[in-house]
């Protein structure tokens, strides 16, 4: 869901199959036909939403953090997170090692706060360098 300035809120939703908003995000902002099955409101009924678990969650915690801080921090949590989550999924780091990489690299980085594209540029660079140390040590 996105919340607009006027409060508005417009949310995507479809049946519990991850294939629908990633055809969407690659089709953007073209929509493209499929045999996927479509979602029935009637048949659902309700919908609950549940305030996020940050302990649960702690990925979660950081982007906030890193939203928060905005700059060139979001550079870096995001390239953090792409080289934690590409080496949990080559086995070389547990799942739960995810959050204390990111967060071990974003507690290193100085955030700049009119970042340029070449600031951004080096803060993904130095932020997948960091990252890969750190996976090393674990």
């Amino acid at each position: 869901m996105v919340e607009f300035v006027d409060g508005s809120v417009i949310a995507q939703l479809g049946n519990t199959d991850m294939r629908l908003p990633i055809q969407h995000a690659l089709t953007h902002p073209e929509r493209w036909e499929n045999d996927l099955p479509s979602m029935n409101l009637a048949s659902i009924r309700t919908l609950e939403f549940y305030e996020p678990d940050l302990e649960k969650f702690p990925c979660l915690q950081l982007a906030h953090e890193g939203l928060r801080l905005g700059g060139s921090m979001t550079a870096v949590l995001n390239a953090a997170n792409e080289v934690a989550v590409e080496n949990f999924l080559m086995g070389k780091i547990p799942f739960c090692s995810i959050h204390h990489v990111v967060e071990s690299i974003m507690e290193k980085h100085g955030t700049k706060a009119n970042p340029s594209l070449d600031d951004i540029l080096e803060a993904d660079r130095w932020s997948r360098e960091q990252a890969e140390n750190a996976v090393a040590q674990l």
